[in-house]
């Protein structure tokens, strides 16, 4: 594995709970770190504040929003443009269940929001990027899901009927680990990996202490960073690909992530709303 000073990773959705603790971990450790938020003023911010805390001046800040898929697509080709290198793409971005009753919501092209800003936007990210990962590697794409998943509905994956906002939270994050699984048989026999992880259950993050639906914190965002730092640096996961974890250790996800039916059906899906190419 490169020494830490080589790595170039990009964490989405870096300004705020793990992403923000994650990046300022790999900051003070001397990687290149590329940070993802939606908010410019704020991720600049973080930007100039981690290079003063750190010392280490490899700290660039990249603005998109993942409600839009247009504005993945520019953020992608901003990064192929920009950086010559990228060894890791944590997929951490994403937004959590509000409350029962909740209403539905739609992203900016007109797809149910947890599908969207959780699973498409890392879809398409993630295939827009992996020229750049092919050419960096060994490289490793880590996919940030959760313990919480159910079975998608591919005769409604937008919920239209019978929405719920935890229904929409958990069924996005299971698309994460089919997804995972999908592109790790599809990356066979190259040196770029794929694999995904529960990091921790209910850290104290906003998403969490915000949300009606979530009893409150039951781990901490230093557990999360633990979990996530494994799967990105761990010279024992050399090679290792499209595997689930649950913190530290290998998981076992929903029944419907062996399915290569649902595979394929998700992957027919996604290719079609991203009209993604790599």
């Amino acid at each position: 594995m490169t020494s830490i000073e080589q790595q170039v990773i990009l964490v989405t959705g870096a300004t705020d709970g793990l992403g923000r603790e994650v990046a300022t971990s790999l900051a003070r450790q001397g990687a290149t770190v590329l940070l993802h938020g939606r908010n410019q003023d704020k991720g600049a911010t973080l930007a100039d504040d981690l290079r003063h805390s750190t010392g280490n001046s490899k700290i660039r800040y990249y603005n998109a929003d993942l409600n839009s898929l247009s504005e993945v697509r520019q953020l992608a080709a901003t990064i192929r443009a920009a950086e010559p290198r990228l060894t890791v793409l944590a997929n951490n971005a994403g937004i959590g269940p509000v409350a029962p009753q909740a209403p539905r919501r739609t992203s900016a092209d007109g797809h149910e929001l947890f599908f969207a800003v959780n699973y498409l936007a890392g879809y398409l990210l993630t295939h827009a990027l992996l020229p750049l990962l092919r050419a960096s590697a060994p490289a490793r794409i880590i996919n940030v899901a959760s313990i919480g998943q159910q079975a998608l509905a591919f005769d409604d994956v937008m919920l239209i009927r019978d929405y719920d906002d935890a229904r929409a939270y958990r069924q996005s994050k299971l698309a994460q680990i089919l997804f995972t699984f999908d592109l790790a048989e599809q990356l066979h026999g190259t040196s770029v990996t794929v694999n995904c992880l529960h990091p921790a259950t209910l850290m104290n993050t906003r998403m969490v202490l915000d949300s009606a639906y979530f009893p409150g914190a039951k781990s901490t965002i230093a557990e999360g960073v633990t979990a996530l730092e494994h799967l990105m640096l761990g010279t024992d996961l050399a090679g290792v690909s499209g595997q689930y974890f649950e913190g530290l250790e290998p998981g076992r996800p929903n029944e419907q992530a062996q399915s290569p039916d649902a595979r394929r059906q998700l992957r027919d899906l996604s290719a079609r709303l991203t009209q993604a190419t790599s």
